[in-house]
């Protein structure tokens, strides 16, 4: 396959690695790598030689691994990554949709709209481990986790204006919650990406880490959640991202509803039982 000097040099510009030339490697088995050893779900994009880039097989394998931890009490946590040393996810696999027609285009563009709700709305805690580049669908996937822990060395973007495209899975509307809204407005506009360092500067990243230990200290994070009561945990993530933008006294109100709901809990009799006897708690699993 040979590509115009017009688009290497696009690709080039959007950082997607080279382009790949002569015939394409062969497609790995397992899409998306979902691991549970416990109560903690490591889910892995798992297309390495592609930087991670989403085909629609991918996509529906995502919804399918996400609808699984929602449903699987013994999962607390969940973290997401990309396999390989160099991206998390490019996002949209912009080569399969060179053939597509117009109806399989927005067909695709319905089951992405539909992994990114799945994700948007799991209600157990999940966060992003970005291990490399971070761009387009796949830095809408970091956002619309509970939050991100980044390796030193990755890099987010929004770069869909730079091929004619306004960003639709879900930055326009995360990414200013997450950034100041010029710095997220100059983004998606310029299609220029941000390093690790200012994304934790400007707190769309909570931590930096060496690439190395960036999943030992996300297997940390996510065992120390899984540790508390997941009633709770679950409960006080619903009071956040449904209290967000609303007036304050509706914002308490959904607090409250869901602390009532936990202080009538067994696991509130046990957390606080565990506390006076000195002793760790054990906190039942979600009955659903």
């Amino acid at each position: 396959m040979t590509t115009s000097p017009t688009s290497t040099d696009r690709w080039k510009a959007l950082d997607f690695g080279p382009p790949p030339s002569g015939l394409a490697e062969p497609e790995l088995p397992v899409l998306v790598d979902y691991g549970s050893g416990g109560r903690v779900a490591l889910i892995t994009l798992n297309r390495p030689h592609t930087d991670n880039a989403i085909t629609t097989e991918m996509g529906a394998r995502l919804t399918e691994v996400l609808e699984t931890i929602a449903v699987r009490p013994a999962v607390r946590v969940a973290i997401i990554t990309g396999a390989g040393d160099r991206a998390f996810s490019v996002g949209s696999d912009l080569r399969q949709r060179k053939d597509m027609t117009k109806e399989q285009w927005l067909r695709q563009r319905q089951d992405f709209d539909r992994t990114l709700y799945t994700l948007r709305q799991l209600r157990k805690p999940i966060f992003a481990a970005v291990n490399g580049i971070a761009y387009g669908g796949g830095c809408e996937i970091a956002q619309s986790t509970d939050f991100i822990i980044a390796s030193d060395n990755a890099t987010f973007g929004q770069p869909e204006a730079m091929i004619g495209l306004a960003a639709g899975g879900g930055s326009p509307a995360l990414l200013p919650r997450l950034l100041p809204p010029g710095k997220a407005l100059q983004m998606l506009m310029t299609g220029d990406p941000i390093t690790a360092q200012e994304a934790y500067r400007l707190g769309m990243v909570n931590e930096l880490r060496p690439q190395d230990e960036l999943l030992e200290v996300s297997h940390r994070i996510a065992d120390k959640i899984a540790s508390n009561s997941p009633t709770a945990v679950q409960a006080v993530k619903r009071a956040v991202r449904m209290g967000q933008g609303q007036p304050i006294e509706q914002a308490i109100a959904i607090m409250m509803e869901a602390h009532w709901r936990s202080a009538v809990h067994p696991d509130r009799v046990e957390g606080i039982g565990a506390f006076n006897d000195d002793r760790e708690p054990t906190f039942q699993d979600p009955d659903y």
